[in-house]
């Protein structure tokens, strides 16, 4: 494959379509598809809500893909939302997006998805889910040891370790694990369907749909939602290693969130399809519950194992991502250096992917999955909605670029996703107020560390904004 350089970062450009599609896919589909529409049966109580749900993430995830396609046209570099608000909003706010990536926008992720993986690993091999050690100085939970967290340990320092190595054999487990998993998935949808033994009579309404859309409970699900869609973003922050980014970027990103989107339908379909959902509410492994009411105990443990391995997916894909930003940030001088430093050896920003994992480690150790969804939708949605305000800022200020992608349906695509944003942030801050505490706490520190680690060169000439306006390609 041909490559080519970066002149400031010597990041090497050999990541393609097919690949950054890929990456996007694998960020997209994992944990939250097979976790988190028990939770949202638990609060909507409606199959149709449910699917309702599911179809207005979908659109709301297109709608920002439609807006950081432009932003990754405009400038095609590593690092992703923190490069695009660093151009809109300055070097302050992009910090704090960058903050933000580090501990919600990946790490959160990474030891949620892991958890995940724990959880169908253990159901199918039977391994026990009780006897866990908890530390709890002066009688606060801080930190639980048991089988399960030690399994999502060691799949976080797996994929570290493979990502350490280096950008292509990083590549070729992510592509082959997410193969895996959507082969998984479309075999499941199109077996369940035609050989599974589900009733169509559980989509039976329960509620009015209008009250329940409109309702508050309709905006605390969209958060879980918005976990599960989350990703759709990814090729972005890869902007410094994909061949012809400002083509490949937008399209790899449309792509990959249109197939996800379906996917999520006909997925959540089948649960339904499946199970009553009386079965299924307030369940994680909503998943494997669908495949017993299809196929019966026997398989359960078979699709367990299968959903686990697609898991690892996730992981690897968020493992790859992330370090980009913090790589990003360093190298603007508004980050630890340390973490702006390739290995000689693989050409990776080592110091920022143990850095990613060591924050990981620590939230499988001392949070609950649940806890965890809320607070990583909430923030997430918030980072993502300044992102897209950043594309109208710069929009007003700079105009269209020509022979770039544009957003279609500018300036209405924009101001959805702010407004779906928004309807989300609102109602999460009125029924989930220690998960947003967590949230602000998380940005308020990051406001600290910026004024101790970026304000000395908040002044310098920003060299990514001269070496980086247009890349080699």
């Amino acid at each position: 494959m041909k490559k080519s350089f970066n002149t400031k970062n010597d990041l090497t450009r050999e990541v393609g379509l097919s690949s950054a599609t890929v990456l996007v896919i694998a960020n997209m589909v994992g944990t939250g598809v097979f976790t988190t529409s028990g939770f949202i049966l638990k609060e909507l109580g409606d199959p149709r809500a449910l699917l309702l749900c599911w179809l207005f993430g979908g659109l709301f995830a297109l709608c920002g893909a439609f807006c950081f396609g432009e932003l990754g046209a405009r400038f095609p570099r590593a690092g992703g939302e923190y490069v695009f608000l660093r151009e809109s909003f300055g070097r302050p706010v992009a910090f704090l997006s960058g903050w933000i990536s580090l501990f919600v926008g990946f790490s959160a992720p990474i030891a949620a998805a892991s958890m995940a993986f724990s959880s169908y690993f253990s159901q199918a091999f039977g391994l026990p889910t009780d006897g866990a050690f908890v530390f709890s100085p002066f009688g606060v939970p801080m930190i639980t040891l048991s089988w399960f967290n030690l399994i999502a340990l060691l799949v976080i320092g797996t994929f570290t370790l493979i990502h350490y190595h280096g950008l292509r054999t990083g590549t070729k487990v992510q592509n082959g694990l997410t193969l895996f998993k959507i082969t998984l998935i479309i075999v499941f949808i199109i077996g369940g369907f035609t050989f599974g033994k589900g009733s169509i009579e559980h989509f039976s309404a329960r509620q009015d749909l209008f009250a329940t859309f409109s309702s508050e409970k309709f905006a605390v699900s969209l958060i879980f939602v918005s976990f599960a869609y989350s990703g759709w973003n990814a090729a972005a922050y890869l902007g410094g290693e994909i061949i012809n980014p400002r083509r490949n970027i937008p399209s790899a990103l449309l792509i990959g969130t249109a197939v996800v989107t379906v996917l999520y339908l006909l997925l959540n379909a089948l649960y339904i399809y499946a199970v009553p959902i009386g079965q299924l509410a307030g369940e994680v492994e909503v998943g494997a519950k669908a495949a017993i009411g299809l196929f019966g105990t026997n398989i359960s443990r078979f699709f367990s194992a299968a959903v686990a391995l697609g898991l690892l997916s996730v992981v690897s894909a968020m493992v790859m991502t992330g370090p980009r930003i913090y790589y990003a940030m360093a190298q603007d001088g508004v980050f630890f250096s340390v973490f702006g430093k390739l290995n000689p050896l693989h050409h990776t920003p080592a110091s920022s992917i143990f850095l990613q994992a060591g924050i990981a480690v620590i939230m499988v150790l001392s949070a609950s999955f649940e806890t965890l969804l809320i607070y990583i939708g909430f923030t997430l949605s918030l980072s993502a909605m300044l992102t897209v305000v950043g594309l109208m800022r710069i929009r007003w200020r700079e105009g269209k670029a020509p022979n770039l992608y544009q957003t279609p349906g500018y300036p209405l695509t924009p101001l959805l996703f702010i407004a779906a944003n928004s309807w989300i942030i609102f109602f999460s801050v009125r029924s989930q107020p220690v998960a947003v505490l967590f949230a602000l706490g998380t940005i308020a520190v990051g406001m600290l560390v910026y004024l101790l680690t970026g304000t000395k060169k908040e002044d310098d000439q920003d060299p990514a904004l001269t070496a980086e306006t247009e890349p080699t390609y």
